[in-house]
């Protein structure tokens, strides 16, 4: 049995749950044998009273309740029964496959992963190719570059395995309404990541333990038969009569070769920006699409817990607080957060030489000192050049480096006290909130590499956002510059089968722009592998 919205204090003990749960099936308390969170969400409007909201699947000595057509008579809401786990140990999901055509897929990002995950269990393994590093040489690169300044420009936050969401948060709640978003929670679950992402309203796996989930991963594609090559770059396509036969690639020693196959999927993330222009220039079509653009946001994550949870800030079954705000300014312009990281860093997110851009990143436990968050501004098409279809891409290099420059040219990234902003004035000293970026900070002024109707339109937002979270607007709330890579600014086009022009390859994901985020990415990861073995069948 299903029960839903289960409203409950945070500080609940068992049996008062049990009461709560006994009340909503119409059963005496002795009747139930056992009950399973299957959702938890936090509902903190009232500060006094922070609670929980939970479903449960219950199970009883006897089944008191009449169901009908999946309707729950008790609550008259639909009651959601969660789709068969998926077993990393089993084998294909039942696709059928019949061409003997062989399926490269570039990047193993979640796309791409999950892409040749779905292959690989329908009995067609492809060989997946990533221009960075496995993912434990890739954080030891990670690592070097924050506390060094030397960046690898193949193997770094963006790239390598894992794509850009390894050095995150491991977010996966994500705004699309798909069944498959239930198979990447349970496969990301079968792969190690923690239980309490079978549940929680907003899960996440944390940066620490996507680690081993992502390895676990690859090793599942290869026990399936899948080829797996890192340190190589696929830097062409090889095509004939408009159908794709090939694809050249590069090794980081420098050899290059050509790898024959009938189909490519280009799961590339949005800062393969490279692959892109390669992929114009050999007549893919794309069009551009709104992005956005603007800084990190740090505050201590004591303050932020406590304007959003009251007295119960720091109880053990909350852990840290996150937001989501956004608003339009006086000119109409959106203003964002974008990827909250509860007790994170800012991390340095660059991968191109000349250029500082930056991400945020949690661990598992959300323990750190700060809580930041991506403070967007939207950019439209119209604010770029229309003539260029990689316009959007030249605004982010060009932020990214000036941010560079006004750093110090050595990848430390310019900060600035929220205050100073919008009294018109640089940075020359920070305060009591102490930024979390490394190689390092410079304080500086914002408006030395930003637009001045993103800074603004940050300095506007803020204002707006403190009305939400009490102390939002602190003087010395830290502004690290550049978030530049939230989403891609172009959309490659594919038909209804997910193929684009040149037939055989297939834009996916995230770098495609049919994506944004973790979930979203995988899911369409998914669906590219469906119509690949729907078309071989």
């Amino acid at each position: 049995m299903i029960v839903k919205n289960i409203k409950i204090r945070v500080d609940y003990t068992e049996d008062r749950l049990l009461k709560k749960i006994a009340k909503a099936c119409a059963v005496r308390e002795s009747e139930i044998v056992s009950y399973k969170l299957l959702k938890r969400s936090v509902d903190a409007r009232n500060k006094n009273d922070v609670c929980f909201v939970m479903n449960f699947d219950v199970t009883l000595k006897k089944d008191n309740f009449k169901a009908v057509n999946g309707i729950n008579e008790l609550n008259n809401k639909t009651a959601a029964v969660p789709p068969a786990a998926v077993d990393l140990k089993g084998g294909a999901r039942g696709c059928a496959a019949a061409s003997d055509g062989r399926t490269v897929v570039v990047g193993s990002g979640p796309a791409g992963l999950f892409c040749a995950l779905t292959l690989a269990e329908a009995g067609r393994p492809p060989l997946l190719i990533e221009r960075g590093g496995e993912v434990e040489k890739r954080r030891a690169k990670v690592e070097l570059f924050k506390k060094t300044g030397l960046l690898d420009t193949e193997s770094n936050v963006q790239f390598g395995e894992g794509g850009a969401g390894t050095f995150s948060d491991g977010k996966l709640h994500t705004g699309i309404n798909d069944k498959r978003c239930r198979q990447v929670i349970e496969t990301f679950y079968a792969a190690g990541a923690p239980e309490e992402i079978l549940w929680q309203a907003k899960p996440h796996i944390g940066t620490d333990k996507l680690i081993t989930v992502v390895k676990n991963l690859r090793e599942k594609i290869k026990s399936l038969g899948g080829e797996v090559m890192f340190d190589t770059c696929v830097t062409d396509i090889v095509c004939e009569n408009d159908r794709i036969c090939g694809v050249e690639i590069k090794k980081t020693d420098g050899t290059v070769s050509t790898i024959v196959c009938d189909n490519v999927v280009f799961a590339i993330g949005h800062s393969s920006r490279d692959t892109v222009e390669m992929l114009l220039k050999r007549g893919i079509e794309m069009e551009k699409k709104p992005f956005a653009v603007g800084v990190r946001i740090e505050h201590p994550r004591e303050m932020i817990d406590k304007s959003l949870y009251g007295s119960f800030a720091g109880h053990e079954r909350l852990g840290a607080a996150d937001y989501k705000m956004s608003c339009r300014t006086s000119t109409g312009r959106g203003v964002y957060t974008f990827c909250m990281c509860p007790g994170g860093i800012v991390v340095a997110a660059a991968s191109e030489e000349g250029g500082v851009c930056v991400n945020g990143m949690s661990e598992f436990a959300r323990d750190a000192e700060n809580s930041n968050s991506a403070l967007l501004v939207g950019i439209t098409p119209e604010d770029t050049d229309m003539n260029d279809v990689l316009a959007g891409i030249k605004f982010q290099r060009d932020i990214e480096r000036a941010a560079f420059k006004l750093g110090g040219s050595n990848y430390k990234a310019p900060v600035q006290l929220y205050g100073d902003l919008t009294l018109g004035k640089a940075s020359d000293r920070l305060g009591d909130v102490r930024p979390s970026y490394m190689p390092g900070v410079t304080p500086a002024d914002l408006r030395d590499c930003l637009p001045a109707f993103v800074t603004s339109a940050i300095a506007e937002g803020v204002h707006h956002f403190a009305r939400q979270i009490e102390g939002f607007d602190r003087y010395d709330a830290v502004l690290t510059g550049v978030e530049s890579r939230s989403s891609s600014p172009v959309r490659m086009l594919r038909d209804e089968n997910t193929e684009a022009r040149i037939k055989g390859l297939y834009p996916c994901g995230e770098g495609a722009g049919y994506a944004g985020g973790i979930t979203s990415a995988a899911v369409d990861g998914i669906k590219v592998a469906e119509k690949i073995l729907a078309k071989q069948s």
